[in-house]
């Protein structure tokens, strides 16, 4: 077994405490919401520290933020790892900003060591990773992978009626040489884990083989609006009362698929929305998700059947109808195996696990051969000012991601001087 080479965990750390000033909460978090003037100041401190690790700095015409250090080989499709800078409002300093910062202190580390790659290493700062400002989230790397077109991405609009077009111009963030798919090989993308599986069993890394199946959907239940005083409980079309009964036969259908699904009833909201008035319509959205494909669609099946037949019982119209669907990913057995591998050598311990939450490597894995590494976060919580992994998991999940990201490159590289068929960016 080779000696896996090291990072250093304490610059790797300062970086994240550095990054973690701009845009700074009371409560010890970060607001940097995508294409903001605190979002522009994180990308160029990360820019500052990439040039001065020697690394070039390209943008796509989405403003997606490429550093690149050079291979050895001018016509070698670069390794890519990277995340994302910006924050929800009232978010952490680690959710995807660790991604980032562990693929630059991969570069400094081959840096230290004067380690020359033949495949260039590229880390990406993707543009509206968490879709608060600009309602879509994995923008950019949306349109870098061919899943949602440049246009559309500069037609959407913050509350304030100002397009990420007009943001990207403003903050001078629009490029044109951005790595293109056909430029890379393969990415890994480091991330926290964003619950609480590997910190529960007292585990380091997460490899991650793949995300799974998921999608929001929102149900309006219509009623009579009446007087609470003097409508009787038996002559009331109270679609309040329909949810009160929905409700636990949502979450015992949920529990009957097993401790991989997940459904989750995230608003709900009545119409007047008066205390003394009968609602004359009920509004609620559930999330659904499940790794396995099949049972996912079983699922979404009983949740539909059992709306229909409670409000259908009370004599209730209502209508039904998904509004966001994100198809399951599996990643690149060969990425997998490089993340495994690596993590082995480096003696973590891990487990194999599929991603809750939907992360920019889902876009990516559409174009590129892909994985993720996790590391865990103290109470699994993310999207919170109290978001926290220790030094030691950071520099973990980071020391993985360098020496993954090495055994790719020298693996690819033997393969294609043996064979001169098998194109350059893809793996069986």
């Amino acid at each position: 077994m080779d000696k896996p080479l090291s990072i250093n965990g304490e610059r790797l750390w300062q970086r994240l405490m550095d990054m973690g000033a701009i845009g700074a909460t009371s409560k010890g978090g970060c607001n940097r919401q995508a294409l903001t003037d605190e979002d522009a100041a994180g990308r160029k401190l990360f820019t500052d520290w990439c040039t001065a690790a020697g690394c070039e700095i390209r943008r796509d015409a989405i403003g997606n933020l490429f550093a690149v250090r050079p291979g050895t080989r001018a016509d070698a499709p670069a390794i890519l790892t990277g995340s994302h800078l910006d924050t929800q409002p009232t978010g952490g300093k680690f959710d995807g900003v660790f991604g980032v910062l562990a693929g630059l202190e991969v570069i400094e580390s081959l840096n230290d060591a004067r380690i020359q790659t033949e495949h260039p290493i590229a880390v990406v700062a993707w543009t509206n990773e968490e879709g608060c400002r600009f309602d879509t989230a994995m923008m950019g790397s949306a349109v870098w992978s061919g899943n949602m077109t440049l246009q559309d991405a500069y037609n959407l609009t913050d509350s304030d009626g100002v397009s990420v077009r007009q943001e990207l111009e403003r903050l001078r963030q629009l490029g044109d040489d951005g790595l293109s798919p056909l430029q890379v090989l393969a990415s890994i993308e480091a991330h926290i884990e964003q619950g609480p599986v590997l910190e529960t069993e007292g585990l380091e890394i997460g490899v991650v083989t793949g995300v799974q199946h998921m999608s929001r959907h929102r149900v309006l239940i219509h009623g009579v609006e009446a007087h609470a005083g003097p409508t009787p409980m038996n002559l009331r079309r109270d679609p309040s009362r329909a949810l009160g009964e929905i409700l636990p036969r949502l979450y015992r259908m949920s529990n009957q698929f097993g401790v991989d699904a997940r459904l989750t009833v995230g608003i709900i909201s009545t119409e007047p929305g008066s205390s003394n008035t009968v609602p004359g319509l009920l509004t609620f959205t559930v999330d659904i998700r499940h790794p396995d494909g099949c049972q996912y669609q079983a699922m979404v099946k009983e949740f539909e059947r059992i709306t229909g037949e409670v409000c259908a019982e009370q004599g209730l119209p209502m209508e039904s109808h998904c509004f966001w669907r994100a198809p399951g990913v599996e990643f690149n057995s060969r990425c997998i195996d490089a993340v495994r591998d690596a993590t082995r050598n480096c003696g973590y311990s891990f487990r194999e696990m599929v991603s809750g939450a939907g992360h920019d490597a889902c876009n990516v894995a559409s174009r590129v051969a892909t994985s993720m590494i996790f590391i865990p976060c103290r109470d699994g919580l993310s999207h919170n000012e109290a978001e926290y992994s220790t030094p030691e998991q950071v520099a973990a999940g980071a020391q993985v991601l360098l020496n993954a990201m090495v055994k790719l490159a020298e693996g690819q590289c033997n393969e294609a001087r043996d064979s001169t068929t098998r194109p350059l960016n893809t793996f069986a």
